[in-house]
Formats: structure tokens, sequence, C-alpha cells
């Protein structure tokens, strides 16, 4: 049976998310916004993939742009709501359920406002455990698809008539740029609606149980909260089955915007031979010794946390601050088909300059 969301869900998703960020940005008001809204208006509904059919329909829920405080973004829960509806009037069907590309600390919670007013299920598979810089690593293998898919883009900021309705069809390659531009035009965030594909595909290509894995992550730091920071960070490692690789002074922070709306970089933690180096690709990718030897790398999660246990985004991070670095292995969370893709590797190792794909794909053959 599926499990009805409720007020006390909603901290819990967007603490676990917030760790699954690994170190990317997002809102987490944002993401309360979102879920307080769906638990007062109705009763958003997580299922397992087993509970659909395997020919019932189900889309990804997204939040498309890099929204800096300094762009006049707006994104209201209404439009998270009327993606769906306009993906379903183009599709024709109805959708059963949403999945969400990754985990964050909004994303968490993209598909809640939609099921508690349209009825489509929070289903419980994301396209990748963790926050990754490209949507490709989040496609669940329809990166690369010729079929042509459907996306739809809702938002914008009212007052500078801004707000913007979009419905294309394409190759997903082919239209998602167009998503960025429209999140660009609208103030840099736009919300988004896209790729319905069959509950089967699904459960062949989603990271399955990872808003589950979320929220029971959340409810772990939510009750060791009151025993102050290393008993945090002892619940976010024991829960997540992962560990702390590393911790120390940040003593540089090197990491820039790009063009391409990414930011890219390197934050070093200590000095000298005892330091840790971790590059930077809108969230954590790898995590190196000085003489290269690799210790991490996505799809592995990765998070730097405060002496207190909060996650950190890169944003935040500071030269002179202290944190804990935190790695859970792949070989511990459950995978999508689009993270041991090779397609989606090389536009990352080009921006970063880095091996990647040598070792996400380690393995996994």
């Amino acid at each position: 049976m599926g499990r009805i969301l409720t007020e006390k869900d909603v901290e819990a998703a967007v603490k676990g998310g917030s760790v699954y960020a690994a170190g990317g940005g997002g809102w987490a008001d944002h993401g309360r916004m979102l879920g307080y809204a769906a638990v007062s208006i109705g009763k958003p509904e997580l299922v397992s993939i087993n509970e659909l059919e395997p020919d019932d329909w189900v889309a990804t829920a997204a939040a498309i742009g890099a929204p800096a405080s300094t762009t006049p973004w707006e994104m209201r829960g209404v439009d998270y709501v009327k993606a769906v509806q306009l993906l379903q009037e183009a599709l024709g069907e109805k959708l059963a359920g949403l999945i969400i590309g990754q985990n964050g600390k909004s994303s968490t919670l993209n598909g809640w406002l939609p099921s508690a007013m349209l009825g489509t299920k929070v289903v419980d598979a994301v396209g990748d455990i963790r926050a990754h810089p490209t949507g490709d690593m989040g496609s669940i293998g329809l990166a690369g698809s010729p079929e042509p898919m459907i996306q739809t883009a809702v938002g914008g900021n009212r007052e500078e008539n801004r707000y913007i309705e979009l419905v294309v069809r394409g190759a997903t390659a082919k239209v998602s740029p167009i998503l960025r531009t429209a999140a660009d035009m609208s103030g840099g965030f736009i919300a988004s609606c896209r790729n319905p594909v069959r509950a089967s595909y699904v459960k062949a290509n989603a990271a399955l149980g990872g808003i589950s894995m979320t929220l029971t992550l959340g409810e772990a730091i939510i009750a060791a909260e009151g025993k102050g920071g290393s008993a945090v960070i002892d619940a976010i490692a024991n829960t997540t089955n992962g560990s702390i690789l590393a911790e120390g002074t940040i003593t540089d922070k090197s990491v820039v915007y790009t063009k391409e709306a990414f930011d890219i970089g390197t934050v070093t933690l200590g000095q000298g031979d005892d330091s840790t180096i971790l590059h930077v690709m809108n969230e954590y990718m790898a995590v190196e010794t000085p003489d290269g030897t690799r210790l991490a790398t996505f799809p592995d999660v990765i998070t730097t946390l405060s002496p207190e246990g909060e996650p950190l985004s890169v944003g935040q991070l500071q030269v002179g601050m202290t944190v804990f670095v935190l790695h859970v292995p792949k070989s511990v969370i459950p995978l999508a088909s689009s993270v041991i893709d090779p397609t989606v590797y090389p536009p990352v190792e080009k921006a970063m300059g880095i091996e990647i794909a040598r070792y996400a794909l380690a393995g996994e053959r």
C-alpha cells in the first residue's frame, strides 16, 4: 500500500534531500513551501513502482535552471501542477505518477503538489539518488533516445511579464536546451514535467526507493538533532551506509561560474600532503589527494557537512570553515541506468578537465 505523505514528512524530505544534494544548490524554503502546500491542500501519496500497472504513464517533475538570488526568478507551486496538466493534454492520457530526476533541498518534493491536486502518485523512484550537474545524468537512459518526447515548462516572474507556458516535442537531447532557455527567459528557474514513459520502463531504469531512503535519512537527522553535531553526523553516516572520508579546514576555494551556467572548480581542505581536493561541477563530483589518488567519484554520494551536521552547498563554503566530507560508495545505493551510461560523461569530463567515467563505470559492466 502507498504511504500518505503528511506534515511531518516535509522536514524529513528537505533534510534528507539536503544531504543527497551533494553540495548542489536549491532552496530548502522552496522545498518546504511545496511540501506544506501539498499536505495542507490534499493527500499526496508515495507509492512503489510495483503499485502501478506496467503500462501506466509516469513522467519526471523537475525544476530547471540555476537561479541565483540575483536573478528575478519566481516559481509558484501551481506552476508544477500546470506543467503536469499541459503534459497530460499533450499526451492525451492521464499520468499515473511522477518521478524526480534527483534528490535535493527542494527537488525531493517536486511531485507532491501535483499528487495532492491531480491525484498523480509520487512514485518512489528517482533518476539519481544524488544531485548531478547535467539533466542527462538523471534521465533514466533517455538522454540519447531518438524517440520523440514531450516536455513542458511553466513559470516566471509575473510582475516583469516573464511568465511562460511551453510544450515541446522532440528527441530529449534536442528539446532539453529549449527548456533551459525558457528558464533563463522566465527569470532563471522554471517548473517542468517531461519525458512520459511507461511504468515498466521506470522499473527497469530508475533508482528505486530513492524517496523513501531520503525520508528515512531525514527522520534520522531530526531524531539526532537534540544530541549535538557529532550525533547528527553519525546518524547521517550510519543511515546512508557511508563514512566520513575527510575533515579539515577549507584552505582554498577556486570555483568559477561559466557561461553554460555551471559552477566549476575545486575546494581544498587542509595543507600540503595531508590536503584533500574536492572537484566541483555544481555538485561534488570527485575527491582526490594532492598526488592525484582518487578517493571518491560520482555517482558516489559526496557531501560537505558543517560541525553541526548541516549539509553545506558549494555556495556556502568559505575559506577558514571546518567541514566533514561524507562519502557513500555507489555500491550501497540503487543506481539508475543513466549514471552507468558512458555517453553522459564526456561533456562533464571536458568541462571539469578530470576523468570521471573510468571510475564511475568501474565494476558496472
